[in-house]
């Protein structure tokens, strides 16, 4: 691959670093099937995919794989796809959920979580927490008339627990039953009404860019953002109470910690105490108060 445009525009040596660097992505649907090819593309050079799912018919209008891969998994589809960008990619594929899969994320400089379910956000939250990874969430709302983009950074503001507890009002700060992302419904969960492939780019493309300069943290190119959070409005949409945002608009607000959470209130306890690192998920959510449900 000819990385000359790249290399103009972010310098040899930052081009060698992206190179080095290795992001787990969890779940490779249409958001992180797009995560994962924009990365590849910017010069990242090591990967982690993590998936359970087959791609099917129905998913290639929502994918960035097409029907010759139909059949396959989307772990293997999207490692094919990297590779067919940059042949030298190092990439380690792993079939099936992270609840059974967790060492994948051992030594990664960077978490993406482009899954679904509320229980695999909180089991790869916790595991952030006790390995202080860096991960940065993304959700498509309902009908795709806008989303967010959160990047969690252990102990330096929110976990995804808080963070979901602040601005999904209702949502319990606990696994919970498998959710897509979507509006908040009236029991105070996510409904699934995802919306056009278009829609979720945008949001997915904020999701590459937040994680492109993380990746870059340390050097001139870094860039301090306005919040920890993203709010887009692919279409007009009240974002705060009151107020619409046009279409194309989006507003950067802090979720702050809560230092009483649940999750990371208990861990940073753990942490100062120098016993998280050797804590399993149920160990952690026993101290924490919460019942961890079975698979």
């Amino acid at each position: 691959m000819n990385w000359d445009r790249v290399e103009r525009l972010i310098g040899k040596d930052n081009l060698q670093r992206l190179s080095e660097k290795r992001v787990a992505i969890v779940g490779l649907g249409s958001g992180g099937g797009i995560v994962a090819q924009a990365l590849t593309m910017s010069g990242v050079g090591h990967f982690v995919l993590v998936d359970d799912d087959t791609l099917e018919a129905a998913n290639i209008v929502r994918h960035i794989a097409d029907r010759r891969y139909i059949g396959q998994t989307k772990v293997d589809a999207v490692a094919d796809l990297i590779h067919q960008r940059n042949a030298d990619a190092e990439v380690v594929a792993r079939i099936g959920r992270i609840e059974q899969n967790m060492d994948a994320l051992d030594g990664v400089d960077l978490v993406v979580v482009g899954v679904d379910g509320e229980n695999a956000k909180y089991t790869i939250n916790q595991v952030c927490l006790q390995h202080k990874l860096k991960a940065i969430y993304a959700g498509v709302y309902e009908r795709g008339e806008g989303g967010d983009v959160v990047v969690i950074r252990p102990y330096d503001g929110p976990c995804y627990a808080c963070w979901a507890e602040h601005l999904r009002e209702g949502m319990a700060t606990g696994p919970v039953e498998e959710l897509d992302y979507g509006m908040i419904g009236k029991d105070g969960t996510l409904e699934a009404q995802p919306g056009l492939w278009l829609h979720v780019m945008s949001v997915a493309a904020v999701q590459s860019d937040l994680a492109l300069n993380e990746l870059m943290h340390g050097t001139p190119l870094y860039k301090t953002m306005p919040g920890n959070t993203i709010i887009m409005a692919n279409s007009e949409m009240e974002i705060m109470d009151g107020v619409k945002n046009a279409p194309h608009t989006s507003i950067w607000i802090t979720i702050q910690r809560d230092p009483e959470c649940l999750v990371c209130g208990a861990a940073a306890k753990l942490v100062d105490q120098g016993a998280v690192k050797d804590m399993s998920l149920d160990e952690l959510a026993g101290q924490s108060g919460i019942a961890v449900e079975g698979e």
